[in-house]
């Protein structure tokens, strides 16, 4: 069960329940199904989680702290060790675009209520109440937080729980929604500029949904996109680069990478006439292989995947 704390004079009671509801370790064990002495090593040797002390010392967590513990494992089941965890999620941290200007556990707040207004319009298999809500947050935040920080974390906490009965289906609804709703921002920009950027995914290293919101990223007002269907024959892609003679290939995939993608990614930049460019959480654990090559790495975060690819295509930004 969860701790609840004294509520601090003038909190909305909203607010301070987002901010104070806390849980003890064995509660956290049965939510994530890692045990205790699992966690504390995580906290102790790699300082991965830093949870709330009683006076007494007992543990106490939050649900960031929750929902930390299930993206460490993500990267586990993803192949990463865990003693290198903890660099990916110091990269991987949402962009706090407010900070300067409003408390980070605020703004935590404000994107929590809206994945509780997603939710409940999901598990109410509501398309209507969820579109309301959609709009209502994109008037509220810019595009890279909308996906980056409040739905796609709400999107992959359904994923990652389908073992619950209902979870597989409402996951679907929601996955479902929102292609179609990316999709049609991409359709937007689309024909605005004949020579486009080929956005393709690494065969089975990222879901749709991931690869058409990578492509939003990196179009704008001044750069087209075109995406590849998932699935696309990694030895095709010569081929396809050839017909339709596009800017830049950027492929995107958010797995571990393989310990041959150096090379195949060379080989690949090699028979192509343009610059071939890695997305996704791939390229930032690539990185230092692909050191010294002609392949650029674009990151995994909206605002930086845009700036290194018009950075990349100006020259102005060595790989």
């Amino acid at each position: 069960m969860p701790v609840l704390t004294d509520v601090a004079p003038g909190v909305s009671p909203a607010l301070s329940l987002e901010r104070e509801e806390l849980f003890p370790i064995r509660e956290v064990a049965r939510l994530t199904g890692v045990n205790p002495v699992t966690l504390r090593a995580w906290e102790r040797r790699y300082g991965l989680i830093v949870p709330t002390r009683t006076e007494s010392g007992h543990r106490l967590y939050s649900m960031q702290d929750i929902e930390r513990v299930r993206s460490i494992l993500n990267w586990i089941e993803r192949g990463v060790a865990v003693s290198k965890i903890g660099k990916i999620l110091a990269k991987a941290e949402p962009l706090q675009v407010l900070a300067h200007i409003i408390p980070s556990d605020l703004v935590q707040a404000d994107y929590a209520q809206w994945q509780q207004q997603l939710a409940a319009a999901v598990s109410a298999f509501d398309d209507i109440r969820l579109e309301q809500v959609y709009g209502q947050i994109f008037s509220s935040y810019s595009q890279p937080v909308v996906f980056q920080d409040i739905i796609l974390p709400l999107w992959r906490q359904l994923l990652q729980r389908q073992d619950t009965f209902g979870r597989a289906s409402e996951w679907l609804f929601l996955d479902g929604f929102l292609r179609s709703r990316v999709v049609q921002r991409l359709l937007l920009i689309r024909d605005r500029h004949p020579r486009r950027v080929i956005v393709s995914a690494l065969a089975g290293q990222c879901r749709e949904l991931e690869l058409l919101i990578a492509a939003l990223f990196l179009g704008n007002d001044q750069m087209g996109v075109r995406v590849l269907t998932t699935g696309q024959p990694f030895d095709e892609l010569t081929l396809v680069c050839e017909r339709i003679k596009p800017r830049a290939l950027v492929l995107v995939s958010n797995h571990v990478p393989t310990p041959d993608l150096p090379r195949r990614l060379n080989r690949l930049a090699m028979s192509l006439d343009c610059p071939l460019l890695l997305a996704g959480d791939a390229s930032d654990l690539a990185q230092e292989s692909l050191a010294g090559s002609s392949i650029g790495c674009l990151g995994n975060e909206g605002t930086v995947m845009r700036q290194r690819l018009s950075q990349f295509l100006a020259g102005s930004l060595d790989t």
